[in-house]
Formats: C-alpha cells, sequence, structure tokens
C-alpha cells in the first residue's frame, strides 16, 4: 500500500502574515520603484545640446584679422547646474567667405591666442602653433583647430554648437 501524503497544517495566522507579506512587498515596489527613478534618473541621463549661437553682427570683425568671440552655455547634468565659457576665432578672408575656430588646442585643450607679430595661433601650454586657416604648423597638436559651422542670418553671424 501506498504512502497518504498530508498537506502541511497551517493555522490561520501563519497564513495571514504570509499573505500580508505578499502584499505588503507589492505595494512596496509599486511606490519604490517610481522614487528610485526619480532620484537616480537625472544622474544616469547624458543631454546632448545642439544650439545656434549668435556672435553679432558681421560688420564687427575686420577683414584678414582674427577675432575672438567668447560665450558662455550653461549645461545642467543631473541636479548639477554649471556654466562654462567658450570662444571661437572669426576670420573673414573676404566679404563673404569666412571661417570660425574654436579657440581650444587640439592637444590637452587650452586656450589658443592669436599673436599677431608671427600670423599664427599659439598654445602657451605645450607651444603648439597653428596656422590663420587653423592647421597644426608645430608641436603635439594632433590635428587641425576644430571648425564651426556657421550661417549668416539678417547680418549676424551664428556658430553650431554640439555638446
Amino acid at each position: 500500500m501506498g504512502k497518504k501524503y498530508k498537506s502541511p497544517h497551517m493555522n490561520r495566522r501563519e497564513f495571514t502574515t504570509i499573505m500580508m507579506s505578499f502584499i505588503g512587498s507589492i505595494m512596496g515596489a509599486m511606490i519604490g520603484i517610481p522614487i528610485i527613478d526619480y532620484v537616480i534618473s537625472p544622474a544616469i541621463k547624458t543631454r546632448k545640446t545642439d544650439d545656434w549661437v549668435s556672435m553679432g553682427p558681421l560688420d564687427t570683425y575686420p577683414i584678414g584679422t582674427p577675432t575672438l568671440f567668447t560665450y558662455t552655455r550653461t549645461v545642467v547634468n543631473g541636479w548639477e547646474r554649471s556654466t562654462n565659457s567658450y570662444g571661437a576665432f572669426v576670420i573673414r578672408k573676404s566679404e563673404n567667405d569666412m571661417g570660425v575656430f574654436s579657440n581650444i588646442c587640439t592637444h590637452l585643450s587650452c586656450r589658443v591666442n592669436w599673436h599677431e607679430d608671427i600670423q599664427q595661433f599659439v598654445c602657451p601650454c605645450h607651444d603648439g602653433r597653428f596656422d590663420i586657416n587653423g592647421i597644426v604648423l608645430s608641436g603635439p597638436p594632433p590635428r587641425p583647430l576644430d571648425v564651426f559651422e556657421y550661417k549668416i542670418e539678417d547680418g549676424n553671424i551664428l556658430i553650431h554648437v554640439k555638446e
């Protein structure tokens, strides 16, 4: 003859404890998961910006001389808000032909300066040198100065900034 299997005896208190724990866990997850998402999500989101920055009237930039334009950008990263200053050199070659270069050296991100006497952009950190078109002449920079896309609207220069 076979054995009879008997289910374990569970009283009402044990059943209520198990069911209340199960229901409480589900309710806690329904409330807790959105709260955790709210707290953590700003820190893990990466925000890319793609904007046109006005550099002012075209007439303020003389032909043949690189002119530095500085602008600031505010970036929100999670709960941190930071404002950074950037620069760009506008070089008008003629009335309609121009170039807009970043003032950040491509070696270690130092700020380059235009030296009129030698007609070169010079990086003060490691003596990187660039010509008036942003091409590397000497030093450690691995590539030319970054070039901004630009457009002219209503006599104003606008540069395309991506971050």
